[in-house]
């Protein structure tokens, strides 16, 4: 008993502590959950009316985007299906030049249809809210990674506090609704927390692993049976050799890409990051999701595939910890069970956030009540007649 009431002021005074924060991630992912499907429906850039001719090389496209945003740092060119337009995708973080533009370009025409800030989009803020809390990302990526835990506990102790006796098992699933609000705003609290336990543990393991480099390095020794975490890297071509090709190494990659992957929903190419790195590819076969992604690096000058030894590699080499570690993003949102995956994400999101909100109501109620009372018992001693 004293350690339920000790677990209970814990869950009272962590819960009041770590509310807002939990609130606004929970909202955020919330609002965060459709940015795919809305993007299709609001930004009309993202098609063109597909032909039957051939569409422009990835050395075309680059040379086309390169002069609609001459400053920017030419990160990879995505090509999507048919009816899509290319993404020539700018990106470089730090020394001053910080940047993340997309140049949105007809693969038929060559015509740039929308050159877009993605750090001023929309859904980007509500992800800069989710992952930083609007903060500079050294202080807002701990804050929310440290809340993170303390919600993970917050579950793991609501659950310990709503366990019922067997007596009262049936009234323990359900919500009053007859009763007065303040039962009402209760019984929210418990039964709507009880039903998403698991999906909050789920939602809160999977942040974590963006969090702390040790939670996810920890989870990927469990799953690997022992094995250590291998950072992501860029292979490195071999200087001693130059290359012999009738057309550039980008353009003979994605060649190759094309035919080995004909039915892939993108296909996606990155220009060497430095001086002597790999040539990058990825091809994904369901647009919808990314964990089944193949994930394959040439060497710039002989074009030969260069093993890698993390998780972003070919789907078939992975095991089943680097699978894991691939699954945690569209786990985490929801998509790894497609469109009824982000429904019930959505709303599963929703209710993460009411939580803190009955929450607190549980204990402003509570308080004003002790309050009054105490209040009430120095009336009555005033009047009370002496003996």
């Amino acid at each position: 008993m004293k350690l339920k009431k000790a677990i209970n002021k814990l869950h009272l005074w962590l819960g009041l502590s770590s509310g807002l924060v939990v609130f606004i991630v929970a909202v955020t992912g919330c609002i965060y959950a459709f940015q795919a499907e809305i993007k299709e429906l609001t930004y009309p850039f993202l098609f063109v009316e597909p032909q039957e001719t051939a569409v422009l090389t990835p050395s075309e496209i680059t040379t086309i985007a390169e002069k609609a945003f001459p400053e920017g740092h030419l990160h990879a060119i995505l090509y999507p299906t048919k009816e899509k337009s290319v993404q020539a995708i700018f990106f470089s973080y730090g020394e001053g030049n910080d940047h993340y533009q997309i140049a949105y370009i007809n693969p038929y025409s060559g015509e740039v249809l929308k050159l877009k800030d993605e750090y001023a989009d929309f859904f980007r803020i509500v992800l800069d809210g989710h992952f930083y809390l609007w903060l500079p990302p050294e202080i807002g990526q701990p804050v929310v990674a440290s809340f993170t835990l303390v919600f993970l506990f917050m579950v793991i102790s609501g659950l310990i506090l709503w366990w019922p006796k067997k007596k009262n098992l049936k009234q323990s699933l359900k919500v009053k609704w007859s009763a007065r609000w303040r039962r009402k705003n209760y019984d929210l609290h418990q039964v709507l927390g009880f039903y998403v336990m698991t999906f909050a543990l789920v939602f809160a393991i999977t942040g974590l692993v963006w969090g702390f480099l040790w939670f996810r390095d920890t989870l990927y020794f469990v799953a690997s049976g022992g094995e250590k975490f291998v950072e992501y890297y860029d292979p490195i071509s071999d200087s001693t050799q130059n290359y012999q090709g009738e057309i550039p190494a980008l353009d003979a990659v994605w060649v190759k890409m094309n035919v080995e992957y004909p039915n892939a929903d993108w296909i996606e190419v990155h220009p060497p990051g430095f001086e002597g790195a790999a040539i990058a590819a990825n091809s994904n076969p369901d647009a919808s999701t990314y964990w089944k992604s193949d994930y394959r690096y040439f060497d710039q000058n002989t074009l030969e595939e260069l093993p890698v030894e993390h998780f972003y590699n070919r789907f078939e080499e992975a095991t089943v910890a680097q699978k894991i570690m691939r699954m945690n993003y569209d786990v985490h949102v929801g998509a790894i069970a497609g469109l009824p995956g982000k429904i019930l994400a959505f709303f599963l999101s929703a209710i993460i956030a009411s939580l803190p909100v009955t929450g607190f109501l549980i204990w402003w109620g509570r308080r004003n009540k002790a309050k009054k009372e105490s209040e009430g018992e120095a009336k009555e001693k005033m009047v009370l007649p002496e003996a």
